[in-house]
């Protein structure tokens, strides 16, 4: 009978670690997408203020997201204003959150699909997008979107990217300062990067940068 005993140990243990496994939480990768014009002459330098286009009414997102794109602009070496304040470029801020409603649960992976808005930062629509699975066993709930337009004074655009990641109700990436950061870490990552390019980064190795 001893000689039984390990192996109904691990049984145990398995079977208490199989909660814990289907409690994790989900958190997808930022998706960076960027664009960068021929000129791209004065990128990273000088002054640059902050704006939001469209009316955002979460105050606690719009300072999130201020102090997000703020300090990732500041350590490539602009001088960051406050909205309003002259400029010799302006950083556009759009950011919104959405809820994710599952298209199609037969088969692995899930394609996912954008429902309409929970929670909303502003005025921005609910948008298609595919998102695999993989991994984690909490689905995705919501997508958060940050997008960024640097423009010259003449209106001449300079730079646009767009980050989006998708998390679980769960996820500490749900958090609204830490998936702005997050956000804004991976959008600024390597600036300005490729023109046309979409890379994919872990967002637990963004945390910090």
């Amino acid at each position: 009978m001893p000689r039984f005993r390990p192996i109904a140990l691990l049984a145990c243990a398995a079977a208490l670690m199989l909660p814990a496994c289907a409690s994790s939480p989900y958190t997808g990768p930022v998706e960076v997408t960027r664009f960068v014009a021929p000129d791209s002459a004065g990128l990273g330098q000088g002054t640059i203020m902050l704006s939001f286009p469209d009316e955002v009414g979460n105050a606690a997102a719009r300072s999130a997201f201020t102090a997000a794109v703020g300090k990732e602009l500041a350590q490539l070496g602009y001088t960051v204003v406050p909205e309003g304040v002259p400029a010799a470029q302006t950083a556009a801020i759009r950011t919104s959150r959405n809820a994710i409603a599952a298209a199609d649960t037969r088969g692995n992976p899930v394609n996912v699909g954008v429902g309409g808005q929970t929670g909303s930062f502003g005025s921005g629509v609910g948008m298609g997008v595919g998102i695999n699975l993989g991994g984690g066993r909490e689905s995705p709930s919501v997508l958060t979107d940050l997008a960024v337009r640097i423009t010259r004074t003449d209106g001449e655009t300079l730079w646009e990217g767009r980050a989006q990641l998708a998390t679980g109700v769960k996820s500490p990436f749900s958090q609204l300062t830490t998936s702005a950061a997050t956000l804004a870490a991976g959008l600024f990552k390597d600036f300005p990067g490729g023109n046309g390019e979409t890379v994919t980064i872990n967002a637990k190795k963004l945390q910090g940068s």
